[in-house]
């Protein structure tokens, strides 16, 4: 009997505290018709975040919340957008359509806050030509990348290059795209850069040239600490497939 008043008690506050912070109502429901484990997906969802502050809370609480509430980003960056005509507001939007795999909303969304004193906006023209990219056209990206260093010198940095090579590739223009991998490659922070470098050199007869890149890769690997082969261990993965089937 104490046990079921508690979590009496217990489910009363949880309701009460949805109520008064604004949470989405379909938690009532949740606490209501299943309340050990809603609430205890109501505290996972809407209470540690707020209890825990290091990165990896924060992006574990992140996907547990999108598991339970998977538009509430969404939500949250429309109304922002709609209350706030700021560039952030505007990226934060059509950087949350992009990750949902509706890039052509997100294409909509940059394209219509590029506009005015935001014309040549370097945080707008980078998701542009990202969401470009991610529906596959690569020639659009290319130009908005073009558009964006012509404009913003500055903002051509070492991501921004590999999606500017990535883009010249997936259009056809395998050679360009390989001089600027060239480059690219020895510098860029991972292992990603040369990797592709590597694939694409496959992809042209480039045998000899494709091996040494997969093998620096590896020999990069053996020397890094475990957290760096940790966060590389994809790029590294990739690198010793490619090199076993050569």
């Amino acid at each position: 009997m104490r046990f079921y008043i508690l979590t009496v008690l217990i489910q009363v506050a949880l309701v009460v505290h949805v109520i008064k912070t604004g949470r989405n109502t379909i938690w009532i429901y949740v606490l209501v018709f299943v309340p050990l484990v809603g609430g205890l997906a109501y505290f996972i969802v809407e209470l540690a975040p707020a209890l825990m502050g290091s990165r990896t809370a924060r992006s574990a609480m992140r996907n547990v919340q999108r598991a339970v509430d998977p538009d509430r980003d969404l939500r949250q960056a429309s109304a922002k957008a709609e209350v706030t005509d700021t560039v952030a507001a505007k990226a934060s939007l059509g950087a949350e359509r992009a990750r949902r795999g509706d890039f052509a909303g997100a294409i909509e969304i940059y394209r219509a806050g590029l506009k005015g004193i935001y014309e040549h906006d370097p945080t707008l023209l980078l998701g542009l030509a990202t969401a470009q990219f991610e529906s596959g056209d690569g020639a659009g990206a290319a130009a908005s990348l073009e558009a964006l260093w012509a404009n913003n010198p500055d903002a051509k940095s070492p991501d921004s290059q590999l999606l500017y090579a990535r883009a010249l590739e997936r259009q056809g223009a395998a050679e360009r795209a390989e001089r600027i991998y060239r480059v690219l490659a020895p510098g860029y922070p991972g292992a990603e850069a040369r990797v592709r470098h590597g694939q694409l050199l496959q992809s042209l007869g480039r045998g000899d040239e494709a091996r040494a890149a997969f093998t620096e890769v590896l020999k990069a690997a053996e020397l890094a600490p475990r957290h760096v082969r940790k966060a590389q261990a994809e790029w590294i993965s990739i690198a010793r497939r490619e090199l076993g089937r050569g």
